[in-house]
């Protein structure tokens, strides 16, 4: 017998089986199409073991090979970017070809994003002590920035640049980013006036850093522009403004909601989401919305949410539906944790999302390995 053991991963409660599946001996515990619907069987037979025959090498299609390869780690890939990319920011000065340097990073980060976007994007809520606050935001940012770039339809190497122009779109204030992250009272107005002037102060170090790519500069400049002129630093207005620093402007500030800071809670997503829309229409340009909404939806992987039957998991992929992605569960309904992951399919009526929730509320601990596998492996 040529096994593989399964876990929660591959399981789904009220779903058909995909295979036969075997204990450690090789006795044949379910056989393939049997559907689980009760928790405590299924806890038993995790606690057992619980393998799959797989056909051997000499048997074995190309696909079915595809299917046990061991992935790549996202996660793994995004710390190594995080780590590179922090380096960079911090001694831009001193490094030789900056340029081609931050644009392997921006490579790294595309290839990690469109092995699973799903993990990627889930690294925003869930990968929050990986690096300082600085270098961890343009991250989050770039990361949005792709997905809605490529929904967009962008070319390769547009999408590039605009990977690489989020990295680096705080450049000007990188050493005083954790110092304003950490500032408990209101910003002086000398701090303030150094704020605004960031962007072109960034502008001016990326190229003396050897960065000359004008697209790349122009979205550096332009990333705290607003749609009715309320920007800076040169106040543009509208079409006067790049649509891809409008991107990543978009990205900055709803991963600035979603993201906690010293002085203020985070906002749960579909709050964050809303108040970037609704609440700040005039300033953003909404026929970018839609785009958002597709990639992100209202409950993006990562967020803590409550089901209707009362227990709590967190948003591990999205579904069919924006409003409906799969969760896996990691509370009871009676507020104890559960043995192990469970996956809900929120579009059913008894798994729906009753709402969003802080992971206070949950008070559960897990690494992202758990929920979404090896792909997400340390």
């Amino acid at each position: 017998m040529n096994k593989r053991r399964i876990s929660m991963q591959d399981m789904v409660l009220g779903e058909p089986l995909q295979w036969d599946v075997y204990d450690t001996a090789g006795h044949l515990l379910l056989s393939r199409g049997h559907v689980i619907d009760n928790n405590h069987l299924l806890e038993s037979l995790v606690a057992r073991g619980m393998f799959i025959d797989l056909p051997h090498k000499s048997t074995e299609t190309p696909q079915a090979a595809a299917q046990v390869r061991e992935l790549p780690s996202v996660l793994r890939f995004i710390n190594l970017a995080h780590k590179r990319l922090e380096g960079l920011l911090f001694g831009l000065h001193a490094e030789a070809d900056a340029q081609a340097k931050i644009l392997e990073v921006a490579k790294t980060v595309i290839y990690a994003t469109n092995l699973n976007p799903d993990i990627a994007i889930a690294c925003i809520l869930l990968n929050q002590s990986v690096s300082s606050y600085a270098g961890r935001h343009s991250m989050d940012t770039a990361l949005v920035s792709l997905l809605v770039a490529q929904v967009m339809k962008k070319s390769p190497d547009e999408v590039l640049i605009i990977v690489a122009a989020a990295l680096t779109m705080n450049i000007g204030m990188i050493r005083q980013h954790d110092h304003f992250q950490d500032k408990q009272g209101p910003l002086t107005e000398k701090e303030i006036e150094f704020i605004k002037k960031h962007p072109e102060e960034g502008v001016q170090l990326l190229k003396q850093a050897g960065i000359d790519h004008p697209d790349w500069l122009t979205y550096v400049l332009q990333h705290h522009e607003n749609e009715d002129g309320s920007g800076y630093p040169h106040g543009l207005k509208g079409q006067e403004i790049s649509q891809n620093a409008k991107i990543i402007s978009l990205a900055d500030r709803y991963c600035a909601r979603v993201t906690g800071r010293t002085y203020r809670q985070a906002l749960l997503p579909p709050a964050a989401l809303r108040g970037l829309f609704v609440e700040e229409s005039k300033t953003i340009d909404t026929h970018l919305a839609p785009y958002f909404i597709h990639e992100l939806g209202t409950y993006p992987p990562g967020t803590y949410v409550r089901l209707q039957n009362g227990e709590i998991g967190v948003v591990t992929h999205k579904g069919k539906q924006a409003s409906a992605p799969v969760v896996h569960a990691l509370v009871g309904p009676r507020g104890a944790p559960l043995a192990f992951p469970i996956q809900r399919d929120t579009a059913k009526e008894l798994f729906a999302i009753r709402e969003a929730v802080y992971p206070s509320q949950a008070n559960v601990r897990f690494s992202m390995q758990h929920l979404w596998g090896k792909e997400a492996r340390l």
